[in-house]
């Protein structure tokens, strides 16, 4: 549904390309992150996309059109939610998604159900001006979704939320992917994009520095191998100030590779106070870390 390839662009009078001659591709019913810090290149990757920037090198297409060409036919078939949306201060939340579902041919679903659902059925009818930045962040989301578009942009769609209303976003995203919904989703949250992504990719500096499923780049780049955690021990607590309180106690490192025939692990196991058994895969933070040298906030 999104194909991008060797894509490049510089905005006027920069020094350097924003985006530096990237490839990557979004498939119907896929969840994709573009994951990276503030200025990496997610931004005008998907400004591009939305057919706003124009004037770049190689190809970006949604639907097999190219993004320099898009009118307003390709654009009733997307979806955009901003990380600061903009609505009428003056108007209700429904009358907002009311007016904003107009400019889209085709049926619209109803949007009382998605107000419920995200908690803001009892804001409905109140003007957007007093909404907090959670409740805008939900109904960008309305808005985004309420004329079934085939292809969803999101930026940062869980910022400012609460856990719960968190969860009933991402949940809402899984299921038009699972409808058949192309997401591209821009973030620099890592435990977002673990929770929703099929895919992620990695943007530091204009390029691509990784790309796969957040539990293949977590196994790749983490450690063949477990620990074992146990409740700690007399001597722990003594070390930690005389309180056996706190968190639990690692054994050492055991490989993964011939580990059903490992003795120490098996005797580890034996000990009393087991815990649990732990895999040393990475976490995305780490990944992108020691990817590209920089820290996400």
């Amino acid at each position: 549904m999104i194909r991008v390839s060797g894509l490049s662009f510089a905005y006027p009078r920069a020094k350097g390309e924003a985006v530096r001659g990237i490839d990557f591709a979004v498939a119907p019913g896929e969840v994709f992150g573009f994951l990276g810090p503030s200025g990496a290149g997610k931004s005008t990757t998907q400004k591009i996309l939305l057919g706003s920037l124009r004037g770049y090198s190689g190809s970006a297409t949604v639907g097999g059109v190219e993004a320099s060409g898009a009118d307003s036919r390709y654009r009733a078939g997307i979806g955009a939610a901003f990380e600061f949306p903009c609505f009428y201060q003056k108007l209700t939340g429904l009358e907002n998604v009311r007016l904003f579902a107009s400019f889209y041919p085709g049926p619209k679903e109803d949007p009382r159900p998605l107000f419920e659902r995200l908690g803001i059925a009892d804001a409905m009818d109140r003007r957007v001006a007093e909404y907090s930045k959670g409740m805008r962040m939900r109904l960008n989301l309305i808005r985004a979704v309420i004329h079934r578009p085939r292809v969803l942009f999101l930026d940062e769609p869980t910022s400012g939320l609460d856990p719960a209303n968190a969860r009933v976003v991402r949940d809402i995203v899984r299921e038009r992917a699972s409808e058949g919904a192309a997401v591209f989703l821009t973030t620099h949250d890592m435990a977002a994009a673990d929770a929703t992504c099929d895919r992620v990719a990695f943007i530091v500096d204009g390029r691509i520095a990784a790309c796969d499923a957040p539990a293949a780049l977590k196994r790749r780049y983490g450690k063949r191998a477990v620990v074992v955690d146990r409740e700690p021990g007399p001597e722990a607590g003594a070390a930690a100030g005389g309180s056996a309180a706190g968190a639990a106690a690692a054994s050492p490192e055991f490989p993964l590779d011939g580990l059903a025939d490992d003795a120490a692990f098996l005797a580890e196991l034996r000990k009393p106070g087991l815990l649990g058994v732990r895999t040393l895969d990475s976490s995305l933070d780490g990944i992108f870390l020691s990817l590209t040298g920089k820290e996400l906030a």
